[in-house]
């Protein structure tokens, strides 16, 4: 990571994605009796439809957050979401303080972890360390690459361990005709 260790807005020439613009809860409060406390948490849901988020993003990576403290109350450690790259699309270069898990759901393609090459396809998890400034990359392209991503971001942040920075933003541009007509699955 460099120097700055915080994540800054992008460029004005840059894609920008909510995440990196918009204000959000990375930790919620606790208020309340206990009794209310444990009533509240027992009487929320335990299956979230992916399908019911809207994807974010584009035009060759798209995300999802189904699970973290802004969206569900069920949930305040931890961090679910699904991300999908385009035909040869690929996401962000970048670093955080929490460690990660990048399950391939469908597709074929690769990481850069820490400038070293990490093939992946369907079926495989991949760790992403502590610190490490990584990037994904869809290598087929013809076709999405499906992935689900599942991390304690929000136990980290709330350790203090806030430190992440984007090296490279996302392209803000197609940079083919798949990618230019791709529009992300809707059944999940």
């Amino acid at each position: 990571m460099s120097d700055t260790q915080a994540t800054t807005p992008p460029p004005a020439d840059e894609a920008v994605w909510e995440r990196w613009s918009k204000k959000r809860v990375f930790v919620r409060a606790l208020e309340g009796t206990y009794g209310e406390l444990v009533n509240e948490l027992f009487s929320q849901p335990r299956v979230y439809k992916s399908k019911d988020w809207k994807w974010k993003g584009g035009p060759q990576n798209f995300g999802k957050k189904i699970i973290n403290p802004q969206a569900v109350k069920v949930a305040q450690s931890i961090e679910a979401h699904l991300d999908v790259y385009a035909p040869g699309g690929y996401g962000q270069k970048h670093g955080h303080m929490n460690s990660a898990v990048f399950f391939v759901l469908k597709g074929k393609g690769h990481d850069v972890h820490d400038g070293k090459r990490l093939d992946w396809e369907a079926g495989d998890a991949l760790i992403v360390e502590n610190g490490c400034v990584h990037q994904h990359f869809n290598d087929d392209p013809d076709d999405e690459s499906i992935v689900l991503i599942m991390k304690a971001k929000p136990l980290f942040l709330f350790m203090h361990m806030l430190f992440q920075k984007v090296v490279a933003y996302p392209p803000k541009d197609p940079e083919s005709l798949a990618q230019e007509n791709y529009t992300p699955p809707t059944h999940i």
